[in-house]
């Protein structure tokens, strides 16, 4: 008596629950139901109760299936997933049942032999990291303000399969060295697991190609292309705060990454609750992983990362040179290169030593000088005369109005006219959250739309720093 295709799936079934644990064979392979198969075309059509279950299969079983299919139904097995939507209906293409998977990839896919379809081909093809090689953990120089960033970022690249620090958020003001972090990630990855899908991209070019991906009517191929990717590394995504489109986009893409283990690093010039274009669900997934806040380096920092570079560079420059270069540069990791590279070409073209007075005169021209920085308590103290009260006062936790009115305003010309982050700015202002920094820099746009004499005293303060008001 001949076995029928259904009991030839059952010993698929009992062969596969032989080689996985039974957590594993009870979550993805018991939902699965046998639907058909055709001895001609030899096509087996099996039934999985979402589009996550087909591709985690696909991702993590494929040569167990394989085996097993082999061995129950012979050669040449072509493999259809369907998914069901609902009891009433049945869709092999692009699957709209749950919002997470609107842009999921397509629901029915074929497999013969081992994966030799032409999506899993372009999976496997070896893909440019587009990391910058000189970016690394080696000449990545560790300081106070990047300790705890470096440390964690070091840790991800050599255990990127773990879970922990997922995603990792990493935010700071421009010239800290964020993107020679999150560069570093990436190449110590992709050495020490050179079989993994890394990416590096800027939020801008992410959604350049994504524009031209809806006028090409090819966005399911974009997504899929970077649901392929094991860690996807994306900077200054504070670009995407105006574009909804992309945010909803990037959202099926995180989720999708997410949920299968991938690795997910984000760059910003600020932290998520900051990033106030930024849709509500977006934010969230941004935070829940670790958010690492990078410092602009102090001046030893600065002196030490001028020092790595001088020896790799093979340069000679005075120890009073470098000092003068660290205090100017205004804790610039980028500011710093720029200056050194200047010194060369300078050097070369005069054949002359670097000394104080070539440096002065460089820095002139690579570096905006600022004589002098506007601090917090530069703020609180010009604040605080104006509106005749003391700094202590202000940063006091009473409520009363007219220790408020002078709070807020300290705080927001902080955030206006300074590039600390909010967490910071409340920590110097009373030791305050980023949320009363927040409120407080909104009380005060608000009444400067509406009152005339208000908004004049606040362009007199900020005339005194001589800043624009």
């Amino acid at each position: 008596m001949d076995v029928t295709p259904d009991k030839h799936w059952e010993s698929a079934l009992a062969l596969i629950a032989q080689s996985v644990s039974q957590q594993q064979f009870d979550t993805w392979f018991k939902p699965i139901v046998f639907e058909s198969f055709n001895n001609d075309t030899k096509l087996l059509v099996l039934r999985v109760p979402s589009s996550y279950v087909y591709e985690y299969i696909e991702e993590h079983y494929i040569d167990l299936l394989s085996r097993v299919l082999f061995s129950a139904f012979g050669q040449r097995i072509r493999l259809t997933y369907r998914v069901v939507v609902d009891s009433e209906h049945k869709k092999t293409q692009d699957i709209e049942a749950d919002p997470a998977e609107a842009h999921a990839t397509q629901a029915a896919k074929t497999w013969s032999g081992k994966q030799n379809s032409k999506e899993e081909s372009a999976k496997e093809k070896e893909l440019d990291p587009q990391l910058n090689p000189h970016q690394t953990f080696s000449n990545y120089i560790e300081g106070d303000s990047n300790k705890l960033s470096r440390s964690v970022g070091l840790s991800i690249a050599n255990h990127p399969n773990s879970n922990q620090f997922n995603p990792m958020f990493i935010y700071g003001p421009s010239g800290c060295g964020k993107t020679h972090l999150v560069n570093a990630i990436g190449m110590q990855t992709k050495q020490l697991y050179p079989q993994k899908r890394v990416l590096y991209i800027s939020a801008h070019l992410f959604q350049v190609q994504f524009v031209n991906a809806v006028l090409k009517n090819a966005t399911n191929d974009f997504i899929k292309f970077y649901q392929t990717i094991d860690m996807l590394i994306v900077d200054d995504v504070q670009t995407w705060e105006s574009s909804e489109k992309t945010q909803e986009t990037f959202f099926h893409i995180f989720n999708h990454l997410f949920r299968n283990g991938k690795r997910i690093l984000l760059a910003s010039d600020r932290p998520p609750v900051e990033l106030r274009g930024m849709s509500e669900r977006l934010i969230t997934r941004f935070s829940c992983g670790i958010i690492a806040e990078l410092e602009k380096p102090n001046v030893q920092l600065c002196v030490d990362i001028l020092n790595a570079k001088i020896r790799r560079d093979g340069l000679k420059i005075p120890a009073e040179v470098i000092q003068f270069i660290a205090e100017t540069a205004n804790g610039s990791v980028r500011d710093l290169e720029g200056v050194i590279n200047s010194l060369m070409a300078y050097s070369v073209v005069y054949n002359s030593d670097i000394d104080m007075r070539l440096a002065e005169r460089v820095i002139k021209r690579a570096v905006k000088v600022d004589d002098t920085p506007l601090t917090i308590d530069d703020i609180l103290d010009k604040v605080c005369h104006h509106f005749n009260v003391s700094v202590s006062a202000v940063s006091s936790k009473s409520r009363k109005r007219d220790l408020v009115v002078p709070r807020q305003v300290s705080m927001y010309l902080a955030q206006k006219y300074t590039k600390m982050p909010a967490s910071r700015i409340g920590k110097l202002v009373g030791g305050r959250d980023h949320s009363t920094v927040l409120h407080s820099c909104a009380q005060v746009e608000a009444r400067l739309q509406t009152d005339s004499l208000f908004a004049s005293e606040v362009e007199s303060i900020a005339t005194s720093f001589k800043l624009k008001g």
